[in-house]
């Protein structure tokens, strides 16, 4: 790449050349962000997984541009129009739409009113006129007339369709419209005639408008998703007649013949409002939708990352049941690795109401199994099947709660569950998934697209690569700081690793099944298709519990183990004793071990990872909510009520809250503290528990409002 890339990104992030430098290089030497970020601290200036994302971003777009200006600069200089100048010119441009503009006059072009213009000779007319120092142009018109071209006022109107098109390339003119727009861009919105009643969930868009800039994300996504549906009719619009006495001015030359001004004016007019002005909307409404894409899919992948980073319940037995009214409850219990130990099939709810059966079968699974928890899935039927549950007297103490069944019916039907349990009844399969992701939600979740677990904002009108490439970015992340214990993860969570995707995952797994587990890292080289460079990227991120050296169970890298047996030399003691030694550790003097690759930030890593060896970061979730029992369906709510609820959404606009009801209510942003919040992640995480008060109740459409003023949240 010509442009020094290190440079230019470095300014645009304000980060130190040399770190965004060692990046690149790192990245092109096939190195992970989760390994960057966490075991080369040194040469990154401890930049973390974000900001090496913007960099990895940033470099891609800059790749890609420079491969646009190549391929613009060779169909110039075919054309034999490269001057040095447009080289120049090509050559320092860091902004594509400037890239476009420049090619834009000598770009191939659909055939247009301009084309045909040419194709009958009247360029040189055009020019004429476009000099504006005709005194009669439709006398000079005359030479023009012949063959498709009847008279001379055909011949002026050929001309000015050539006019038109060049105003339209005009890069000065394009960047004074590109201005204006940027400026003052007005969003609009009407509804389709007759779309009133089909499109009532667009209703507060049937008469909207706002300035773009000032628009949110959310409300450009619902209007473009409106669009879609053709419920709605969306603009982005500027003033016409403002935009045209501009261009007009800038077109027409001082000490223009009356004539040729008119000329050009009417070719500016219309060369403006049939070319320029929707290519520059069309431009400015990809540009708003990146953005509200970018938003949406920020807010997604936050919600994901939280879902997937809630804590793990621990050595626990799981009941997992799928709620359902005519075709029963799907129960499944499993054991405290996930494995399955029973399943079966009760109907204690409508039309069926066989409740003590039901209860007799849910009682011996419960003692016979030993189970400690019930995980009920939060869909149809959910409400009533947890106060049927809270009626039994069980055999052993349980906890039951809610959990939510996003995307189990996808997993059911997946290749990863036919292969987990092939002779399982699809509908089974889904109340093991529901106990699995509350027994290690990361370890259950990775097994279902991040799109289908429930937590989205229009993640279906969004750029999908874009949002595939967050939610991927998300999903390792977590994994990577919670780490694997590899001989126990599934394909699907190995496959995550950094540097290990779905053919080394099944690798591992085969050689696992061959030979026994892991008993140290190095084994993992045994692995087919694992290089030394795969094994660098991946080894410190995969656990070896209980193996033959305590440092295969931390997050050391296998790369700084002789040095931390050097520092237990020092200390007098073995490996094994320095692990956990709190004492010890406070009184190593780091800095005696510093070089030119291992310096302070590695070292204190090293010091944290062995005081608490294969520590999980994941966060605690918050206590399970305590649904108003008395509260069954949307018409025993009323404004000022008190009720608990569970966040599971959070949006830019504000959070989607459980209720215990299949509707959720909502806390809009304006709604979650007496003060000014300007982000709903500010306040509140999926999975919280509040307490809140209802605010509005729309039973017809389904809708309640909910709001956190005023209430104190006693702890929850």
């Amino acid at each position: 790449m010509s442009l020094d890339t290190a440079q230019i990104i470095g300014n645009r992030l304000n980060y130190p050349r040399k770190n965004v430098a060692a990046v690149l290089k790192m990245f092109d030497e096939g190195a992970t962000i989760p390994f960057i970020a966490r075991y080369r601290k040194e040469a990154t200036g401890s930049l973390d997984e974000v900001a090496l994302q913007n960099i990895r971003t940033h470099s891609r777009a800059l790749e890609e541009l420079e491969k646009r200006k190549e391929f613009i600069a060779e169909a110039l200089s075919n054309q034999g129009v490269l001057t040095d100048e447009l080289a120049q010119r090509l050559a320092a441009s860091l902004d594509i739409a400037e890239v476009e503009d420049i090619y834009l006059p000598y770009k191939p072009r659909r055939r247009s009113k301009a084309t045909a213009a040419r194709e009958n000779g009247l360029e040189p007319l055009a020019k004429l006129i476009m000099a504006q120092k005709l005194t009669h142009p439709e006398t000079s018109a005359y030479k023009f007339v012949k063959g498709e071209i009847a008279d001379a006022s055909e011949a002026v109107a050929g001309a000015c369709d050539i006019i038109a098109e060049w105003v339209s390339e005009s890069e000065k003119a394009r960047n004074l419209v590109r201005a204006k727009f940027a400026r003052s861009a007005l969003l609009e919105s009407k509804v389709v005639k007759g779309k009133e009643v089909e499109g009532d969930n667009f209703r507060n868009y049937f008469d909207y408008a706002k300035p773009l800039r000032i628009a949110n994300s959310h409300h450009y996504l619902a209007l473009r998703r409106g669009e879609q549906q053709g419920v709605l009719k969306v603009s982005i619009s500027i003033d016409d007649e403002e935009m045209i006495d501009r261009l007009c001015r800038m077109f027409v030359r001082p000490g223009a013949t009356s004539q040729c001004a008119e000329l050009v004016s009417k070719a500016v007019k219309d060369g403006y409002k049939r070319l320029l002005r929707p290519a520059i909307e069309t431009e400015v409404a990809a540009s708003a939708k990146e953005k509200a894409d970018s938003a949406a899919i920020s807010v997604f992948a936050d919600n994901v990352k939280q879902l997937l980073m809630a804590q793990p319940l621990g050595r626990k037995r799981v009941m997992g049941i799928d709620p359902g009214f005519k075709n029963g409850c799907k129960v499944a219990c499993i054991d405290e690795q996930g494995a399955l130990l029973a399943t079966d099939v009760v109907y204690p709810c409508a039309p069926v109401n066989d409740v003590y059966k039901a209860a007799d079968i849910l009682c011996n699974m419960v003692g016979r199994n030993g189970i400690d928890v019930i995980a009920v899935g939060d869909g149809t039927a959910s409400r009533e099947t947890m106060a049927f549950l809270r009626d039994i007297t069980f055999p052993r103490q349980v906890v039951i709660t809610p959990v939510s069944e996003s995307g189990a019916s996808i997993y059911s039907a997946s290749e990863t569950a036919r292969r987990e349990f092939p002779d399982l009844d699809i509908t089974l399969r889904g109340a093991v998934s529901i106990a699995r992701r509350l027994l290690d939600p990361l370890s259950e979740l990775v097994k279902i697209d991040p799109k289908s677990i429930g937590v989205g904002q229009y993640q279906h009108d969004v750029d999908q690569s874009s949002l595939r490439n967050a939610l991927d970015f998300t999903v390792e992340h977590c994994v990577n700081a919670v780490g694997v214990d590899v001989n126990t993860a599934s394909v699907e969570l190995l496959s995550r690793v950094s540097g290990i995707g779905p053919a080394l995952a099944v690798n591992i797994v085969n050689r696992r099944n061959e030979k026994g587990s892991f008993e140290t890292r190095n084994d993992l080289l045994e692995v087919a298709r694992m290089g030394k460079k795969t094994f660098e990227q991946c080894a410190p991120f995969l656990r070896i519990n209980g193996g033959s050296n305590p440092l295969d169970a931390t997050g050391v890298h296998p790369e700084r183990y002789k040095l931390v047996e050097k520092i237990a030399r020092d200390c007098g003691i073995e490996t094994a004793a320095l692990i956990r030694n709190k004492t010890r550790l406070d009184s190593i003097d780091l800095e005696r071990y510093m070089d030119k690759t291992t310096g302070m930030p590695t070292l204190t890593d090293i010091v944290n990872e062995l005081a608490r060896p294969g520590r999980d970061p994941r966060i605690k979730e918050d206590s399970k909510p305590l649904f108003d029992p008395d509260v069954a369906a949307i018409a025993d709510l009323h404004i000022g009520r008190e009720i608990t609820g569970k966040v599971n959404n959070i949006t830019a606009f504000g959070a989607f809250v459980d209720i215990g009801l299949k509707v959720n209510g909502l806390i809009h942003i304006s709604q979650m503290s007496d003060g000014f919040v300007s982000s709903p992640a500010q306040v509140l995480s999926v999975g919280q528990t509040v307490r809140v008060k209802v605010l509005d109740v729309d039973a017809q459409r389904s809708r309640v409002a909910l709001t956190m003023k005023g209430i104190t949240q006693n702890g929850l």
